[in-house]
């Protein structure tokens, strides 16, 4: 693969995003193989836990370490504290750790509404003392910071892509921070989600969301588009153009749709969407505007069962793999076909907790059980639209009890909702909808909530229970 500074170059493969927002996720090692097994060649973290690092040494797997949020102040008024970071988590890595880090993520969707303009003041200062801390370290070459961005930074005035420009808010801001990336050969990074354009407005036309054709294209001076991807990636090329910087390149730093937690979130949708984006970036046609090859990565590779769920249930079900590494659908990539599953997962016991069928639902304890199971644990595969729409209220009350005892590594206390609950090694699940056991971690094995020690789990929950019997 080519590091390319201008539009010009070649990247084979597609990359994918690995998060780590997991109760009990995988080891690094287990994901590293999986990726190799796979084929992707190319991946995206969003920090730099040695851990990853030390997994992905000797791989070949071409790596961008990320920067959280949190972060950019401390690295922005402290170029110091900027050098501290790349000799902890990039230089020491590359010197003797053989990991092939080739970007350094400074922020991830910094400027999102939803955070206010906290991060306005800080980016781009922490951006420029990263590059001075790589160039001072050696690397400035070898190793290329980047900012990834949603699409919001950018908009339309109109249908056309042409229309295209930053938004005026951020306007000055984004030209200061492309003229930085620009100066330092460094790419511009975009996250691009025709999901959410489905999600988020019911009368957007599903067809325009995948690669298979659009009845009503766009023309816009003669460039045809029949998806949104390609036209939401024109209208930054444009807003690039049309601010001297038309040969700037692009990564696509997340793209993908989930299986679950929504009417338009399934497997069917998720794998139609990502094997016609791999066809269509596959061709090296690009998209109307920019001809070549795409540099994309999935999101995501595995589910993330503690990602907040604020912008909508579907927020942990981004993975193309489950939980325990099996794929959801298959998938053909890099010529590849089909996906291999990850090797040597150890799971719990292979038992359930659920609702015992002598009890009411009439039960006062029953809503305040549900509430207390879904607040601690993962009830988002619940409700209309998802894959467990179709259980009855003794199912659903089922799946809740049964995700709180996963998570909770099977402790007995963790199924001791009052005269409520039972332990079954009948397998509750019914069609798509999955009752999970979860895998065998580092915690699982001290027998308690994500590392808690097992007195102390027991303790809560016991006391947990006993208020419920109280009141």
């Amino acid at each position: 693969m080519l590091l390319f500074f201008m539009v010009v170059g070649s990247v084979s493969g597609i990359g994918v995003n690995w998060g780590t927002q997991a109760t009990h996720p995988l080891p690094p090692s287990t994901v590293v193989k999986l990726l190799r097994d796979n084929g992707f060649e190319k991946v995206k973290l969003f920090d730099a836990d040695s851990r990853t690092l030390n997994a992905l040494s000797g791989s070949g797997i071409q790596v961008m370490v990320g920067i959280p949020n949190d972060m950019l102040y401390s690295l922005a008024n402290n170029v110091y504290a900027a050098e501290k970071w790349v000799e902890k988590n990039v230089s020491a890595h590359v010197s003797s750790n053989k990991v092939d880090i080739r970007y350094v993520a400074v922020g991830n969707e910094p400027f999102l509404s939803a955070y206010n303009g906290s991060f306005l003041g800080t980016t781009l200062p922490a951006l420029k003392n990263v590059q001075a801390a790589l160039i001072k370290a050696g690397l400035g070459n070898q190793v290329k910071v980047t900012v990834p961005l949603n699409a919001d930074v950018y908009d339309s005035s109109t249908t056309l892509p042409s229309s295209g420009d930053f938004k005026p808010e951020i306007h000055d801001l984004m030209i200061e921070i492309v003229k930085f990336l620009s100066d330092n050969g460094a790419p511009f990074t975009i996250n691009i989600y025709p999901f959410i354009s489905l999600y988020q407005d019911p009368s957007f036309p599903v067809d325009y969301a995948f690669f298979d054709g659009y009845s009503s294209s766009i023309n816009d001076n003669g460039k045809i588009y029949q998806n949104v991807f390609d036209a939401n990636h024109d209208t930054l090329v444009w807003a690039l153009q049309k601010n001297g910087y038309g040969n700037m390149s692009i990564i696509v730093g997340e793209i993908g749709w989930p299986t679950d937690g929504d009417v338009n979130a399934n497997a069917k949708y998720a794998q139609k969407f990502n094997q016609g984006f791999i066809s269509h970036i596959s061709s090296g046609n690009g998209t109307p505007m920019r001809a070549g090859p795409v540099d994309a990565y999935f999101f995501s590779l595995i589910d993330e069962d503690a990602k907040s769920i604020q912008p909508g249930n579907f927020e942990r079900h981004w993975g193309v793999f489950n939980y325990d590494g099996t794929p959801k659908y298959d998938l053909t990539l890099n010529s590849r076909r089909g996906l291999v599953a990850a090797s040597n997962i150890r799971y719990l016991a292979r038992q359930w907790c659920v609702m015992s069928s002598t009890v009411s639902l009439d039960n006062s304890e029953v809503a305040l059980s549900v509430n207390y199971a879904c607040s601690r644990a993962d009830c988002t595969s619940l409700g209309y639209g998802t894959s467990c729409e179709k259980l009855d209220a003794y199912g659903n009350i089922s799946y809740a009890f049964n995700s709180y005892y996963q998570e909770n590594n099977q402790l007995a206390s963790a199924c001791k909702f009052p005269n409520l609950s039972v332990v079954t090694t009948t397998d509750p699940s019914v069609g798509d909808c999955k009752f999970k056991i979860m895998i065998r971690t580092e915690s699982s094995s001290m027998n308690g909530s994500r590392g808690a020690p097992a007195k102390l789990t027991d303790m809560v929950v016991l006391m947990f229970m006993f208020l419920l019997t109280v009141l």
